[in-house]
């Protein structure tokens, strides 16, 4: 066949439970994955298998799976999906015990190899590339299961073992790896937390998941099923493009993904095609995930209506550093009040109260109880939105590397054989310096005549976390507006904007093809999401943050 049509069910532990279902029954599929882990799954799996060696994996998947098993089996179409987490051996398991208990006749295959023994570590699990999910399916697999492999890869492997790629098909590769990254995060390229979220069909309201209809030469159509909620567009294609990249450099385990070369193009509606993408030689080394754990904490917040807030602000803080002391204590001050203000919530201030330590009764309760017992010897009307409890242990994500050469990067068949994957015969000696870095051009549309309005008027946004740094992806709606935008949005502006940046480590990259330019702030959610205290711990919103501020735009671009 010309075309392989992969779909997605599951973008992150926690999606959509009858995504699944409705994919199968949607239409046409040739593949249907569904990704589950993230930096804190990991961590969250790690703590699961901790309390009992049969679990760490996603157990959410085998409840959704007893439900279209059969009717997956019944159409052909494969099931790929990295729910194993760190214990794959035990998904597969559970899922021959499902399908004997169902009295389905299946064949499992699955990939290890990636957990990786870091006796300081709770997990530490190298991203492994798709070869091994190709060999599962060569084998005859209707399910294949993974731990920690590249999320892109749950749908590079599928295309592998359809159209017979070589480690040498770099463009093919690497064009399949954009489509793997498109629809790895679900319903985020139909549609969901799109920028112009108005603008959709359905306002947004209940986005389909997505599928790529892949090309012997790695070039790709993304759509979704018919009648299904949200939309395929440019932007919505460019949106997920930006989520969570470095530079135009994507490095994989099987191919370097140049992002700068990637072309965009209606091809009807709800259908854009990914052509041109260009591939390099993988580097010699592999991504590697480690979790930690890194203490205990807790949190309580304070209300603080009206007058003085700073005033009653500062003592709560030395109020509370003399109860418990001041080790691990973070106070944050949300100023949400308005003056003269018509009622108590529109009145008051949030001062939110954190602290963190590897003593699980100083985090705990004699925290908690502390910030409580000011409610009557503290600041007039005070009173708190959390009740006293006990820390809650928290993990510390870090990215390490490890060569390729040195991972036992494993395909167990069906039947049971075990089959070494080779890494790759030949790797990229390293990148010279950050490609694609740019500091801003200048020139651009006449700013002579200029009107204030909201930089999100003109622009899309997209952002999120790798471990500690946040990416945040900003596109151009129109050639015009790019031309304005590649001059005007400098890593200083960008530090005017977001103040928080301004201290930490900016790079910027241009990816004209996309219009667009792509900021990695270093450092910004301090050890990683499940460690940060900060108001968006996987900076979410801080596109949407960016477009909120008004700033001068030329006159000749509109919205």
């Amino acid at each position: 066949m010309s075309v392989l049509r992969v779909g997605n069910a599951s973008g992150f532990y926690g999606d959509r439970s009858a995504a699944w279902r409705e994919m199968l029954d949607g239409g046409e599929l040739d593949v249907l994955t569904g990704d589950y882990l993230a930096e804190l799954t990991m961590l969250i799996l790690g703590r699961d298998r901790m309390r009992d060696p049969s679990l760490g994996y996603a157990k959410t998947f085998l409840r959704q799976l007893e439900g279209v098993l059969g009717t997956a089996l019944e159409r052909g179409v494969t099931l790929v999906t990295n729910a194993g987490g760190v214990n794959p051996a035990g998904l597969a398991d559970a899922v021959r015990s499902l399908a004997a208990r169902l009295g389905l006749d299946v064949r499992v295959g699955y990939v290890e190899g990636d957990a990786l023994q870091r006796p300081d570590a709770l997990t530490a699990n190298a991203y492994l590339g798709a070869f091994g999910i190709a060999a599962c399916l060569d084998a005859g697999a209707d399910v294949v299961v993974t731990g920690r492999v590249t999320d892109a890869s749950l749908a590079v492997g599928p295309a592998i073992a359809r159209f017979g790629w070589t480690r040498d098909d770099l463009d093919a590769l690497a064009g399949a790896t954009v489509a793997g990254h498109l629809i790895e995060c679900g319903a985020q390229v139909t549609g969901g937390n799109f920028s112009f979220f108005t603008e959709l069909p359905d306002g947004g309201h209940r986005p389909g998941f997505p599928i790529a209809e892949l090309h012997p030469d790695g070039s790709s159509v993304l759509t979704k099923h018919p009648g299904t909620g949200g939309a395929v567009t440019v932007e919505t294609v460019t949106a997920q493009l930006l989520y969570e990249v470095g530079g135009p450099d994507y490095l994989g385990p099987d191919v370097v993904t140049r992002l700068d070369t990637v072309r965009l193009e209606q091809a009807g509606p709800d259908r854009v095609r990914v052509s041109g993408v260009r591939g390099t030689p993988p580097p010699a080394t592999l991504k590697v995930g480690v979790n930690n754990l890194g203490g205990f904490r807790n949190s309580m917040t304070f209300v603080l209506c009206g007058l003085d807030i700073p005033a009653k602000a500062a003592l709560v803080r030395g109020q509370l550093e003399e109860a418990v002391g001041k080790d691990g204590l973070e106070f944050t001050l949300a100023r949400t009040d308005h003056p003269d203000a018509a009622d108590t919530e529109t009145a008051s201030a949030l001062l939110h109260v954190h602290l963190r330590d590897g003593d699980k009764a100083r985090a705990g309760r004699a925290f908690s109880a502390a910030a409580v017992e000011l409610a009557l010897a503290s600041y007039p009307g005070c009173t708190l939105t959390t009740l006293p409890g006990d820390a809650a242990p928290y993990g510390v994500f870090t990215a390490d590397t490890v060569a390729q050469d040195a991972v036992p990067h494993v395909a167990v068949l069906p039947s049971g054989e075990r089959v070494p994957i080779p890494p790759p015969p030949v790797v990229s000696g390293g990148l010279q310096g950050p490609p694609g870095m740019h500091q801003a051009l200048t020139g651009g549309p006449s700013l002579h005549l200029t009107r204030r309005g909201a930089l999100g008027e003109v622009v899309g946004a997209r952002s999120g976390d790798k471990a500690g740094d946040a990416n945040l992806g900003v596109w151009a709606r129109t050639d015009a507006t790019w031309a304005w935008l590649r001059g005007w949005l400098t890593v200083e502006r960008l530090a005017d904007l977001l103040p928080e940046t301004a201290t930490l480590t900016v790079e910027r990259y241009e990816l004209p093809n996309l219009r667009a330019v792509n900021f990695v702030i270093r450092g910004l959610l301090g050890p990683g999401v499940a460690a940060s205290t900060r108001f968006d711990p996987q900076a979410k919103a801080l596109g949407e943050l960016l477009r909120a501020r008004v700033v001068d735009l030329p006159a000749e671009v509109s919205a």
